[in-house]
């Protein structure tokens, strides 16, 4: 049976900070590595929601930056109570161990269903919506062989592949992970299961929020939950352009192990799993592939420092001045770079590069990419 030694780390969010961290969320131009920049520096959520409207001002904002309100906040509580679900901080003991150590982490996860699943290890297994019955069939075999060793199953609800690992592992517990908000799941053929994955051993779990219809673009970022869940992920079927290739190599960016079935050089579905053999996945043509490869991970603390909310002294909190914030700005440019290249470049003090960087962020003018870089949007 694999087991952690980190799945209930953490510190449980007060009724007032999970409010106050939804409408940090939930403002204008906060995303996850946003988020954590802000409570490092101001200490709390509350604290850097007082300071959004001069920290976009000073980034040259041209708008007053829209922050989410109070009441808005409270009800998309009520709504999630409603639905059954709940909120679940990054630094909170339910959060998944795995997904707290990718870069930008979600601050705050909805979920619905049992939530003692989301601190097991996990495979992810994904694939074609359009599969062979034999492709359904490796999956589902995957996916029960799996459950059966112990691990969760995490899949983002399409049809096809998924709905195939899905269905094997609703006894021995399931994730899906959804694009859309959880009260608006997709596609609508696959809501009878996912009342069978929340009313048994797994649950649903979404980064968007309540009334939230997931559009294309809403799918890469589920996918991203996918393999930040799951100690590794198989890739059953998939075309040269699809939604599971990206999966798989979010997995391989986060150092997670990707497993690849293949399959006949004429089937179009096969091309992308194919390819990812290539590349180096490990080829699989039996669950003893991945669960063989899997056990060591399944071992292994995944403990890494949450985001805790902690008071600032009143000398770090000194705003920048405006030759530091141009000496930035001038060293930016279209071309990604890494920050560290920034402080050496411009000769600042980390704090005060970190700060300038979050007001270019909330005044819509800084681009975050993939490894921590950095590039001005003009």
């Amino acid at each position: 049976m694999p087991g952690g030694s980190a799945g209930r780390t953490g510190i449980a969010l007060t009724d007032r900070q999970r409010l106050a961290w939804l409408r940090l969320i939930r403002s204008d131009n906060v995303g996850p590595t946003t988020f954590r920049g802000l409570i490092n520096h101001f200490g709390s959520a509350e604290a850097a929601l007082d300071a959004l409207p001069e920290l976009s001002r000073r980034g040259g904002a041209t708008r007053s930056v829209r922050i989410a309100s109070r009441a808005d906040a409270e009800r998309e509580l009520e709504s999630a109570a409603r639905h059954g679900a709940v909120f679940i901080g990054i630094g909170e003991p339910d959060y998944p161990p795995a997904l707290r150590q990718i870069d930008g982490a979600p601050p705050l996860i909805a979920v619905k269903g049992n939530l003692s699943t989301l601190t097991k290890p996990s495979v992810g297994i994904v694939g074609s919506r359009n599969a062979s019955i034999s492709g359904a069939k490796f999956a589902a075999m995957i996916a029960r062989d799996a459950g059966r060793a112990g691990y969760v199953i995490t899949s983002g609800l399409a049809r096809g592949i998924d709905t195939a690992a899905h269905r094997a592992s609703v006894d021995t517990g399931t994730i899906a992970v959804l694009a859309g908000g959880l009260d608006r799941p997709y596609p609508p053929e696959n809501l009878g299961l996912l009342d069978d994955i929340t009313d048994g051993s797994g649950l649903s779990v979404s980064e968007m929020p309540f009334g939230w219809e997931p559009r294309a673009r809403d799918f890469p970022r589920r996918n991203r939950l996918i393999a930040g869940i799951s100690l590794g992920v198989v890739v059953v079927e998939a075309a040269e352009r699809s939604g599971s290739l990206i999966t798989a190599r979010m997995a391989a960016d986060f150092g997670r192990l990707v497993f690849a079935v293949p399959g006949s050089p004429l089937d179009p579905r096969c091309h992308g799993t194919n390819n990812l053999l290539k590349e180096g996945a490990i080829i699989t043509t039996g669950s003893d592939d991945v669960l063989s490869a899997l056990a060591p991970l399944s071992q292994l603390d995944l403990f890494s420092p949450p985001i805790i909310e902690e008071p600032v002294k009143d000398s770090d909190m000194m705003p920048p001045d405006d030759d530091a914030r141009g000496n930035i700005i001038n060293a930016l440019g279209p071309t990604p770079v890494e920050v560290d290249d920034i402080i050496r470049h411009t000769e600042l003090p980390a704090s005060n590069v970190y700060l300038i960087l979050l007001e270019l962020d909330l005044a819509g003018r800084l681009h975050r990419h993939s490894g921590g870089m950095v590039s001005l949007d003009y």
